[in-house]
């Protein structure tokens, strides 16, 4: 069985006054064909030119394992020289991913071959790209991003298979406490609706990406992917102007997570335990309460 999902929109271009009355303002995913076909990355960004580019930097890669309670949320399953794990990812399907690591940073020469879509909103955070690298079958869990910035997803040199669902459903969908991810214990892809009851009836959106593609993710949305093929992507980030949303990701930032980290040290599977029996315990009573409306 599966989620109750309905294709993303998707356009080939689309002006800055469509884009923010259709999918800004009301905060709607879209897909975007041919926004990075501009850009030297979109011919230039193979695997054997990044390889070339920032060369052996050694980088942390993470797995598909449930993440240990007593450990931050980001902590490393392994490391390994960047260049071998590229060519581990070309040829090998892997459950190993980059990510929190940024090559531009190693190869800036790299920010010259992307550019910010200022033509279609404001406040791009043009410091902080973010790159993702996956092998063929690895999975990123469903979350949504703490810094609750909106997103402009685009992909390279393969395919990667996105669900996304509206925040809206967070308890439905069993948001861990004090975290902006939910529990790792059922299958996106395949959902068991009979352990899992709160995931019957909620409504998603599904899209396959290509090489180019971009995928414009508002603020807060929940974000489940896998990579078909071994690729890879850049996310670039821009504030959301809302002072409400600009706190939340604060709060998020500071005060959740440092309340979330001592926790998890000083009780580890104790507290993880709790949080996991309060993420059902919420999930079921917003399905016996017809949350959301």
């Amino acid at each position: 069985m599966q989620f109750d999902l309905s294709p993303i929109d998707t356009v080939d271009l689309i002006s800055k006054e469509d884009f923010q009355k259709h999918y800004l303002k009301p905060r709607k995913p879209l897909i975007i064909k041919h926004l990075s076909k501009d850009w030297p990355a979109y011919h230039k960004w193979t695997m054997d030119y990044l390889k070339e580019a920032v060369g052996d930097q050694t980088v942390p890669l993470y797995d598909s394992s449930k993440a240990d309670p007593s450990k931050p949320i980001n902590a490393s399953a392994t490391e390994m020289k960047f260049a071998d794990y590229i060519d581990l990812i070309k040829e090998t399907p892997t459950d190993l991913r980059i990510f929190l690591f940024d090559p531009i940073k190693h190869a800036p020469k790299l920010l010259e071959d992307y550019i910010a879509p200022k033509n279609l909103m404001e406040g791009f955070l043009d410091s902080y790209p973010n790159m993702f690298f996956g092998g063929k079958g690895s999975v990123t869990f469903l979350h949504y991003d703490v810094d609750l910035a909106h997103i402009f997803h685009t992909h390279f040199n393969g395919r990667k298979h996105v669900i996304l669902f509206e925040n809206k459903w967070k308890e439905r969908l069993y948001q861990i406490p004090y975290a902006t991810y939910a529990l790792e214990d059922y299958d996106v892809e395949n959902p068991d609706f009979e352990r899992f009851p709160a995931l019957k009836g909620v409504k998603g959106i599904e899209a396959f990406l290509e090489h180019g593609d971009t995928l414009f993710m508002p603020t807060g949305y929940w974000h489940w992917m896998k990579y078909l093929d071994g690729s890879f992507s850049i996310s670039l980030r821009a504030w959301d102007k809302s002072w409400v949303v600009k706190a939340k990701s604060l709060y998020n930032l500071t005060l959740q997570r440092k309340f979330d980290d001592f926790m998890k040290g000083n009780f580890k599977e104790k507290y993880m335990n709790w949080k996991e029996q309060l993420a059902i315990k919420r999930a079921n009573k917003a399905l016996e309460n017809k949350r959301p409306v």
